[in-house]
């Protein structure tokens, strides 16, 4: 019985894992979603290209950035060595997701010759600066996100709803939070996306995640 059962486990592992090869090739050919769990300063180290990023450590963070994944749309997912993702993937499958990882990591990745991509931060935008771009006579709707967040990739439809729906009625101003690092600190801005709305120049409303279109319309 229990040579049956490793067996079993065995055998789901190897549709689970797959090789770095196989790994490039479905990313690059199919429409997938590509979910990096390392620390967010390994994915700044360098990621593959078009990746999110959802820290499996951080166990409630990454169950909330997961949420705005498709389950009708596959997950590839890596770590730096295969055994972060591999936890990952079985969460992922046990939860209604379907969940592939690439065996051995960003060290196998690395050791293929494969390439990584790597974000350059330009000049910080001071607090001033900011603030000018909010006019005193318009409601302004910020959006702090970053391109590696999964729920600001879900909440762009959003946004870009509202706007078709709702346009005249405010300003949208997105800022990429992974880029201005000091602004973020400042405005003590701790998860992404953080929605902030404005109104004759001040800060009325904040709201952190996931946000529904009809709550936009309201506080708008």
């Amino acid at each position: 019985m229990a040579a049956i059962i490793l067996m079993a486990c065995n055998s789901e592992a190897q549709k689970t894992n797959i090789s770095v090869a196989e790994f490039e090739k479905v990313i690059t050919e199919q429409k997938v979603q590509l979910l990096d769990v390392r620390t967010a300063e390994e994915y700044e180290s360098g990621y593959i290209k078009n990746s999110l990023q959802a820290d499996w450590n951080i166990k409630e963070q990454f169950k909330q950035r997961v949420k705005a994944l498709d389950k009708n749309i596959p997950v590839y997912t890596y770590c730096l060595s295969g055994a972060r993702s591999g936890a990952a993937v079985r969460w992922l499958n046990e939860n209604g997701y379907k969940a592939f990882n690439m065996e051995g990591g960003i060290k196998s990745w690395n050791k293929a010759n494969k390439t990584l991509e790597q974000n350059t931060k330009g000049p910080q935008m001071t607090m001033a600066a900011f603030l000018q771009q909010i006019p005193t006579d318009k409601t302004v709707l910020v959006d702090f996100g970053a391109k590696w967040c999964p729920p600001c990739k879900a909440m762009d439809v959003v946004l870009k709803e509202l706007e078709q729906t709702h346009g005249s009625q405010f300003l949208l101003l997105k800022i990429d939070g992974a880029a201005q690092t000091d602004l973020v600190k400042e405005m003590n801005i701790e998860e992404f996306p953080t929605f902030i709305i404005y109104k004759a120049g001040k800060a009325v409303w904040k709201k952190e995640g996931l946000v529904e279109k009809q709550t936009f319309i309201k506080q708008l």
